[in-house]
Parts: C-alpha cells; structure tokens; sequence
C-alpha cells in the first residue's frame, strides 16, 4: 500500500471518503488483503470484478470487511447484487444498467463532460474522471493530467464531487489540483 497516497486520503475530510480501492480482476485479482488494510472509517470500495466467476461470493466476503471495518461498498454496474450486499451502485458513464435503482450511495465513473454530466443527472454524489494520469489499466492512452483534468471538472458542474481515477499514486496524488475531492486507486492500494 502506497503510505503517501493514504496519507493523502486521511488528511481529506469530507461526508465521502477521499481514499476508494478499485477492484480489477487482472490487476488485483484478490482485493480481500487490500481491503482489510484500507484505513477504519476513512475508504470505500468500488467492487467491479464483473468478469469473476466466484462474483457474487467475493461480495459478500467485502461486504463483511466493509461492516467490520466501517467501510462504504459500492457495486459496478449491477443494481441487483449491489442491493442484495445491502451497497451503493457504481455506474459506467453515468448510465444505469437496468431499470433497478436500489437506495444507497450512488457513484459513477466518466471519461469527459459528457459523462460527468450524465453522471450528476443520474444521481451521482461522488464521479471518478479519468484517466487522470497514464495507468496500466489502459497502455499507451495519455492521462488528462491536472490541467486537462481541471478543466473538465469545472466545466461540468459545481455542485458535483469530482474524484480522479487512473495513474493515482503517492507521487502523482500531490499533482492533482486542489478541487479534486476524492482518489481511486488500483495497484497504489493493492
């Protein structure tokens, strides 16, 4: 776990978490050690193994570590699952998957003003733009990077929180323009 990147997070004090763990089934395959070290009261995750054949028991195995350690849980593009972990919904662009919209957190993810707008019409209380920096997750695709990443957040909205997502790393975090309420993180916080 990157200690710079979770200092960061536990500097930030906001009514969302600023520090959330993104699950990726081919970059951190098991996230149940990575959640378990995600600091008491102060992160959430964003559970998107979509593709895992044993999806729905790894939820339930994060959806306990969340109660125990006061965590937020919020499900990638499935409403359903989301409901039965008792979770909020990640959605994908500001789109929702299916007609069910479960109460509880809403977030989302958006790749530019199109979708952070959508996302804030979808209900969204936090989205993640990115990506802000070059990742692994997308080799050879550029990152906004702070200006960039600046400017589509104040084009947007105002009364949304923005979160960036992609690259975010205990060097990389301290870039990030001070509007920036929340980080994402896959291999930092793995």
């Amino acid at each position: 776990m990157d200690l710079k990147l979770l200092a960061w997070g536990l500097r930030r004090r906001a009514a969302l978490p600023s520090l959330w763990l993104f699950t990726d089934s081919h970059r951190l395959p098991d996230p149940v050690a990575a959640a378990a070290r995600l600091p008491r009261g102060r992160a959430g995750i964003i559970f998107r193994h979509d593709d895992a054949p044993d999806r729905t028991s790894l939820g339930h195995v994060l959806a306990g570590i969340c109660r125990d350690r006061r965590l937020i849980l919020v499900v990638a593009g499935d409403p359903r699952l989301a409901a039965r972990l008792g979770a909020g919904v990640h959605l994908r662009g500001g789109r929702w998957p299916a007609p069910l919209r479960p109460k509880g957190l809403v977030t989302s993810s958006a790749h530019g003003v199109a979708d952070l707008r959508r996302a804030q019409r979808a209900g969204a209380a936090l989205t993640f733009l990115s990506p802000a920096f070059r990742t692994q997750s997308h080799p050879g695709a550029p990152g906004l990077e702070p200006l960039r990443w600046s400017l589509a957040a104040q084009r947007a909205t105002h009364r949304q929180a923005i979160a960036a997502l992609g690259g975010i790393d205990g060097r990389t975090v301290h870039r990030l323009p001070r509007t920036c309420q929340a980080v994402g993180a896959i291999g930092a916080l793995g």
